[in-house]
């Protein structure tokens, strides 16, 4: 098999199979997001299926695609939306008269619809949502040691950690 210049038969296969298994990935965590309230699963389980993404990505296409692709400050300014979402389903108890973090609309729906376990169907989402945003930013966190030439002064940790020894 020819190939252009440059490009190793290596590099095909593993672009080509992270590029069959990112879609399978990513519907697949969403899934079990999704329905983690009625079946086995839920929002960590999901959201670390779900941000497994973020590895193929590197694997196929590089470090310097995976993070453009995946923005690290958008990933870390959602991860802090989905804790925020998460604290206020939980502070919904406690505005309705009861505790923090408690079921308030579990009288919604039919057993076995996907909205019928109330709060704790949103508080799942929120949950999945922070981990797969979580998760992700981490990856690429670890991934940019690994990367030649990349920086971690793009997500300022360096001068945060400077900081607070000097």
């Amino acid at each position: 098999m020819k190939f252009k210049s440059g490009i190793r038969q290596r590099e095909v296969i593993v672009k080509g199979s992270a590029d069959f298994f990112l879609p399978f990935s990513i519907v697949f965590g969403v899934y079990i997001i999704l329905f983690g309230t009625i079946s086995p699963g839920g929002g960590f389980q999901g959201g670390v299926i779900t941000a497994a993404g973020a590895i193929l990505l590197y694997l196929g296409y590089g470090y310097s695609n995976a993070k453009k692709a995946l923005s690290p400050e958008v990933l870390r300014v959602n991860e802090a939306c989905g804790a925020t979402l998460y604290v206020f389903l939980g502070f919904l108890g406690i505005i309705l008269g009861a505790n923090f973090a408690r079921n308030v609309f579990f009288d919604n729906g039919n057993v076995g619809d996907m909205i019928s376990a109330g709060t704790i169907t949103f508080m799942g989402y929120a949950v999945g949502y922070k981990v797969l945003t979580g998760v992700s930013f981490l990856v690429l966190l670890m991934l940019s040691v690994l990367a030649p030439g990349s920086d971690d002064d793009d997500y300022g940790f360096e001068e945060e950690a400077e900081n607070d020894y000097h």
